[in-house]
């Protein structure tokens, strides 16, 4: 799951560089004061920004280029508080692995996450008896120790946590995320595990999850030249286990996949055309009011833009309604957002039980929209929890 601790806001900007001459500055008026945000053309791309670009292309710009601040969900801030004690817990040694003890750990992570994330605090602002936060709190824990039945950690001696990785395709595009846990055997055989805090999606909508992961996977084979033996996802909020072992030919098809994608975003990002992709999780998008889907019409757009004479114009208020470049690039993924080849829709086909968004938020991001989640797990948990909390790859990726 790609957790953050930081917000989108200010975690989406690592994915590209500031481009010198070409950056541009845009400004948010704050409650304080006024807040400087500068515009930077993605230089790299993560499972929750892919996945975000796939979902919906205006999506992308608003939270890699213009960076537009997002406010924090419960969900989605519960992830990141539920990895944060599973990562933390295996610092103890194996026998003092129990159930009590990862409970015992939520307490003082969630006054570590109020530190660094100030504006988790808002979530509870309105809750002056605390009733609200200890229902949240006891979630958190329910889900803490369902975990002890999928998997024993009094076994396991995870070889990375929380590892941050990233590789350089031949074509000059850097992968990068953050894996919740690697496992090496005794043989040297890989496996990568990723937490989610959502539900396990019907098996008709499992290749959408398992997009984030055969992303880790490519990662991983080009900088060990290692393809891994087992991926991984554990669903706490259903109790189930999800594994696919990889061959080479998957990632490989990942890997044209993305560069198909990123093809596309870089046509978009050339040309200042990005369009919105209308789907059930529009309902729970924060940028509803600068969306021409209802009615809001996007900030000028603070990149430079490519023009049909060649000319540069900077400054543009375009993205609505033409397909990036107006080119459908290769393997299915059109500039646009369209239909994506390979078992994977653009836009993760409107999947539901609860499937991760992190990456999306998930985060951390995940598979192109996790769409409106069933089962009693609400649209915006499926989609900002499991999104990596949505959040983290960013901070780092």
């Amino acid at each position: 799951m790609e957790t953050s601790t930081e917000g989108v806001a200010g975690a989406a900007g690592d994915e590209g560089t500031a481009a010198g001459p070409t950056a541009a500055a845009t400004v948010e008026a704050g409650t304080v004061g006024v807040v400087e945000r500068v515009a930077i053309a993605p230089a790299s791309l993560s499972p929750s920004r892919a996945s975000d670009f796939m979902q919906c292309p205006l999506l992308y710009r608003f939270r890699v280029i213009d960076r537009l601040p997002e406010k924090p969900s419960e969900a989605a801030t519960r992830g990141t508080l539920v990895h944060s004690v599973l990562e933390r817990l295996f610092d103890a040694p194996a026998a003092e692995r129990t159930a009590p003890r990862a409970k015992s750990l939520i307490p003082g992570q969630w006054d570590r996450l109020r530190e660094s994330r100030p504006e988790v605090v808002e979530l509870f602002a309105d809750d002056p008896e605390g009733e609200r936060l200890t229902r949240w709190l006891g979630e958190a824990e329910r889900l803490v120790e369902r975990w002890f039945s999928l998997e024993d950690p009094t076994r396991l001696e995870p070889a990375e946590r929380e590892m941050f990785v990233e590789a350089e395709l031949a074509s000059g595009l850097k992968l990068r995320g953050i894996i919740d846990r690697v496992d090496v055997a005794p043989t040297g055989d890989v496996r990568i595990v990723d937490y989610k805090t959502g539900k396990a999606p019907r098996p008709e909508y499992a290749e959408g999850a398992l997009f984030q992961m055969k992303f880790y996977a490519l990662v991983v084979w080009r900088l060990k030249q290692v393809v891994p033996r087992r991926l991984q996802l554990v669903y706490l909020g259903s109790g189930d286990v999800v594994t696919y072992d990889p061959v080479l030919a998957d990632l490989e098809r990942v890997e044209r996949k993305l560069l198909a994608l990123w093809e596309a975003i870089r046509l978009a990002t050339e040309t200042g055309e990005w369009r919105p992709r209308p789907t059930k999780l529009c309902g729970w998008c924060d940028h509803q009011s600068v969306c021409p889907e209802f009615g809001g019409t996007p900030p000028p757009y603070p990149l430079p833009v490519r023009v049909a004479d060649g000319v540069s114009a900077e400054g543009v208020g375009v993205g609505v309604g033409v397909p990036a470049g107006g080119v459908e690039a290769r393997d299915g993924v059109s500039a646009g957002g369209a239909e994506a080849r390979d078992g994977v829709s653009a836009g993760g086909a409107e999947a539901r039980d609860g499937v991760p968004a992190r990456d999306a938020g998930a985060g951390h991001g995940v598979p192109a929209g996790d769409a409106g989640a069933s089962d009693g797990v609400s649209a915006r948990e499926s989609v900002a929890a499991d999104d990596l909390s949505a959040r983290r790859s960013e901070a780092t990726g």
